[in-house]
């Protein structure tokens, strides 16, 4: 009785416009710390941006918008000037200035134990400029055109915390005071988030008085938990149950095409690879791994369009790079990998593997959609050739720790872009190792190409855009010749919510509150 009459109050606050109550959503990626600076992670940057706020945000189609910075322009080819707004506190009601901005370009290098830094955002920021308590200038080295992009990547945090506040600071709410339009008021980790309307936000009034932000695994119980009303809102909606909930009248469903691609990652570099052997499991001398022609056997074996209609149910696209079609830098004579499992066993033989090798292919079973079924099907493919796949699935926080320490010889995982462009997935991920300069800071293969970096610093240089494009996909040749990662697909982000809550579907695939809003029947 109790929950009929709390479902009949929240359509009747939904429908007549009045100002909501509580919104609780069950999300997929499990969110591993309220740090904002911790761990370059989609759950984790979606969660913090309740609380914690940026100079730039984006749309819902990745448009830059105004953030903490009312406005931005280029004084010189390498100085950004960011008209900060005025009137902004952070919860406690300390006020938001340029020192703020310093103190936090401080602290990003030094997070303790950080699996995936925040750093590829500020390393091209050579100095700041505090101009006065609301505009402070930004110099580069060289010209940076992308710099606001980056700047939408970066939270805010208080300069009273200083650089070495550490990340448990932040998990037991004591750091955790942003500017945002929540205030924390629990965390639980791996579990839970709870926050309340931050009144004093200088956006628009936030329709939900408390956010419930609630890690459900699961996809069969996430969906159970919405259809029993004990969330109104889910991501990460499992493709097999589309249908289904579209069939139910008491369920909306959103999506949109995503940024994210799908993609494994390979050891290029190490001859005692943990998890490589012989057919049999004798050790060998060499990995293959190390040999393009076997990374360029193991992609071709795969094939896409039967991952994309039987384990994704259509709601994807095949990958053959970085960024799907439509969005800066793609490569349009790329195209994804033709499926071709005769050639992928030639290729093995030619390279001295004729009755091919025993590998670990790694992977989370709940961060991306059907990402275990995913490495499931890919190992039954490769089979087909001798490649025998010992999958290991596993929970995300663990998988994303053991595959920073380089436990993997084969991993699955995704990128966006945190710009709009290529320029981050190449920068994170393919770009040679050196965390100095912010480079290959999530580059699981160990790839390192000198004529890709080239390439790359070039596009990061100029300010031409059809010049800058052009050389993105130079540099994404050269990384897909070299199988520097084997592309999958790219996902379709899809939520479902109750009647009375309309989701505004977005294609970073990150999941708000503010995204949410009470609607009628």
């Amino acid at each position: 009785m109790r929950k009929t009459l709390l479902a009949a109050t929240f359509l009747a606050l939904g429908a007549t416009g009045v100002m909501a109550q509580t919104l609780t959503i069950g999300v997929g990626g499990a969110f591993t710390s309220m740090d904002p600076h911790y761990h370059t992670l989609t759950p984790n940057n979606a969660l913090n941006k309740h609380v914690f706020e940026r100079l730039v945000g984006t749309d819902e189609d990745f448009r830059l918008r105004p953030g903490l910075a009312e406005s931005w322009t280029s004084v010189s080819p390498t100085v950004w000037e960011f008209k900060l707004r005025q009137g902004v506190t952070f919860h406690d009601g300390s006020p938001f200035t340029a020192e703020d901005i310093v103190s936090t370009f401080a602290r990003v290098p030094n997070v303790r134990n950080s699996p995936g830094s925040f750093t590829i955002y500020t390393r091209q920021v050579q100095r700041l400029e505090v101009v006065d308590a609301h505009t402070i200038r930004m110099h580069t080295a060289a010209p940076n055109p992308l710099l606001p992009n980056l700047m939408s990547g970066i939270s805010i945090i208080s300069r009273q915390f200083g650089t070495d506040i550490d990340t448990a600071d932040f998990n037991n709410g004591r750091a955790a005071l942003g500017t945002g339009p929540y205030r924390l008021v629990t965390y639980t980790p791996g579990s839970e988030a709870v926050m309340e309307r931050n009144a004093n936000w200088w956006g628009p009034a936030q329709p939900w008085a408390r956010v419930n932000y609630r890690i459900i695994a699961n996809d069969a119980s996430r969906i159970a938990a919405l259809r029993a009303g004990d969330v109104q809102a889910i991501d990460a909606v499992s493709t097999r149950d589309v249908d289904m909930l579209k069939n139910d009248q008491n369920i909306r469903i959103a999506s949109r095409p995503a940024l994210r691609n799908i993609y494994l990652y390979l050891d290029h570099q190490r001859d005692d690879s943990p998890g490589v052997s012989g057919p049999n499991g004798e050790k060998l001398e060499r990995s293959p791994l190390r040999d393009n022609r076997v990374r360029e056997a193991l992609s071709i074996a795969i094939n896409r369009d039967a991952i994309v209609s039987r384990v994704m149910g259509g709601h994807a696209s095949a990958s053959g790079q970085f960024l799907a079609e439509g969005v800066m830098g793609h490569d349009p004579t790329l195209k994804p990998a033709a499926f071709n499992p005769a050639r992928a066993q030639q290729l093995l033989r030619d390279a001295g593997f004729p009755n091919g090798f025993r590998v670990m292919l790694a992977g989370p079973n709940n961060r991306y959609v059907n990402d275990e079924q995913i490495i499931q099907a890919v190992a039954q493919m490769w089979a087909r050739i001798g490649v025998r796949a010992d999958v290991q699935a596993m929970p995300s926080n663990v998988y994303f720790s053991r595959s920073a320490r380089n436990e993997f010889p084969i991993g699955l995982s995704g990128w966006g872009t945190g710009t709009g462009e290529p320029d981050s997935p190449m920068a994170a991920l393919i770009a040679t190792q050196n965390r100095e300069r912010g480079r290959g800071i999530s580059n699981r293969s160990m790839y390192s190409s000198a004529e890709f970096d080239r390439i790359l610093e070039q596009a990061l240089t100029t300010i031409d855009t059809p010049q800058r494009e052009e050389l993105y996909r130079q540099a994404t040749r050269i990384a897909m010749r070299d199988h520097a990662i084997i592309p999958l697909h790219h996902q379709v982000n899809i939520w479902a919510s109750r009647r009375n809550v309309e989701v505004i579907a977005r294609n970073d695939e990150e999941t708000y509150a503010m995204s949410m809003r009470p609607a009628g029947n």
